[in-house]
């Protein structure tokens, strides 16, 4: 009999472990601004499923540049396992090689559009979240970090909290590279429309506590400098954030490591 005890405890514990395990979705998202579907990948939490289904806060993840939807979830395979930890909703957008912009010469490429609003309502109406900012947060890497801060900045009253790691938050020093001049043109025929679109440029939209902040980069990146002066000119507008360098370079080592305190600084930012 005790023997049936055990072996009936062991099947049960296996059941409830089974049943609480986070799901990835891969889902094709309508953007009505650019008439057509969008890749975007969703990490569910097993407390965001079922009947019972708790509302959850929501980390937007970009990815950089050459990458799409399912990025993210090859730099941190553990993105499930967090998920169920932390009882957050990460979703992953393919975002092309816009950097995130509404393209000022390509109507195609209205990415602003669809991450800050569209993507936003769809997972609202589809999933259970906090329907507000004090529930979304929205970081990424390389361009998904420009992208992050520019949409965090620019969409105040959507996004709580912001984040980027080895982001290129000043564009300017790489115009030639990145198809950047595919959305905005060439630098030297449009400086002033480059000097429009770099994230350093776009802080004056902001004052302290708007939003919390985290920004981070390897001390062997190529974006380090434009960190630092983002950094600086932060400081100079006395504007609260989190700014950490460590040693790494610009590669998927560096972000699986980064990406951990990011979501810790996300998760205290949830539990205020």
């Amino acid at each position: 009999m005790k023997r049936k005890q055990i072996l009936f405890s062991i099947l049960l514990l296996f059941s409830v472990v089974a049943t609480q395990a986070a799901r990835v979705d891969t889902i094709m998202v309508k953007s009505p601004s650019m008439n057509k579907e969008v890749q975007v990948v969703y990490v569910l939490p097993d407390k965001a499923l079922g009947e019972k289904a708790e509302a959850c806060p929501v980390v937007y993840l970009l990815h950089g540049y050459g990458g799409n939807a399912r990025t993210w979830i090859g730099i941190k395979p553990e993105l499930p396992k967090i998920a169920d930890e932390k009882g957050i909703i990460f979703v992953c957008p393919d975002g092309k090689n816009s950097w995130y912009w509404d393209s000022p010469k390509n109507p195609a490429y209205r990415y602003e559009t669809f991450v800050a609003s569209e993507l936003v309502n769809y997972t609202d109406k589809n999933y259970s979240t906090i329907p507000e900012k004090k529930g979304r947060a929205i970081t990424g890497l390389s361009m998904g970090g420009h992208g992050a801060l520019w949409l965090a900045i620019r969409h105040k009253d959507v996004f709580g909290a912001g984040g980027s790691t080895s982001g290129g938050v000043d564009i300017r020093p790489f115009s030639k590279n990145w198809e950047m001049s595919k959305q905005l043109g060439e630098y030297e025929a449009d400086s002033a429309l480059w000097d429009q679109h770099t994230v350093i440029t776009q802080i004056d939209k902001i004052t302290d506590g708007d939003l919390a902040l985290i920004i981070d980069c390897g001390e062997k990146d190529f974006f380090l400098e434009v960190n630092k002066a983002l950094h600086k000119a932060l400081l100079e507008k006395n504007i609260s954030h989190d700014f950490i360098t460590r040693p790494g370079a610009h590669n998927g080592q560096y972000w699986n490591n980064s990406i951990d305190y990011q979501i810790l600084f996300f998760d205290k930012f949830f539990r205020k």
